[in-house]
């Protein structure tokens, strides 16, 4: 965990350069670890989706719902979709109606699952001030302070100042290749600037497959601050 206090910043009108496509969805499960089965089958559809400006997020639940608790990690966990469980991608807002085109009405084998994808309609990126991504694909070989070094070093090239951080343990992507090894990373007292910032460009490689692309978070300000 990495911690320094600022103050607040004000608000700043939010560019609409890059927004967040939501899709609706008809599917009543898919692989908990769906990453890279999801992106396959959606660069089949729109091979564009693997250019700057571009994400797949991971399709998300909650981590319990009337009694069902959220499977362990893996291919071979089921994840069970709600009718209010969204498809979101990240792209460029001259995009939009090419990507709605390539998938509204369109069915796709994820994993073995069938995943319906309905109309989509986008959403503007936020600015809040603390973000989160549940996948951050650093360097395999790092320990926890060593991948918030990495990230703070990435961070600066954007011109973004890391001031309060946590990451989570790691967690293994199947892909043929073999597990890509990505940690979560919750980034606190961001400016609005920096926050718009970072959900444009995002932070590290495989976008495609939901790695490094951040989205509005709580907070973290009831953390404890280290002593």
């Amino acid at each position: 965990m990495f911690w320094q206090d600022d103050e607040d910043t004000p608000e700043i009108t939010i560019p609409d350069n890059v927004v967040d496509v939501l899709f609706a969805l008809q599917c009543r499960e898919i692989p908990v670890d769906h990453c890279h089965a999801l992106s396959t089958a959606l660069l089949d559809a729109a091979p564009w989706l693997d250019e700057p400006g571009c994400g797949i997020h991971s399709i998300h639940v909650a981590g319990s719902q009337n009694g069902w608790e959220r499977p362990s990690h893996g291919v071979d966990q089921a994840l069970l979709l709600s009718r209010r469980t969204k498809l979101s991608i990240r792209v460029p807002r001259e995009r939009v109606e090419q990507l709605r085109a390539a998938l509204e009405g369109k069915t796709f084998d994820v994993g073995g699952a069938a995943l319906g994808v309905g109309s989509g309609k986008p959403k503007a990126l936020s600015q809040a001030a603390t973000l989160f991504a549940r996948y951050v694909a650093g360097p395999a070989e790092l320990d926890e302070e060593g991948f918030l070094r990495w990230a703070a070093e990435a961070l600066t090239a954007l011109d973004i100042r890391m001031r309060k951080a946590l990451c989570g343990k790691a967690t293994a992507l199947a892909t043929p290749a073999g597990p890509l090894i990505t940690r979560s990373l919750m980034l606190a007292n961001l400016s609005a600037e920096e926050s718009v910032r970072l959900q444009e460009r995002g932070l590290g490689p495989h976008r495609v497959m939901g790695c490094g692309l951040f989205i509005p978070h709580k907070g973290i300000d009831a953390v404890q601050k280290p002593q």
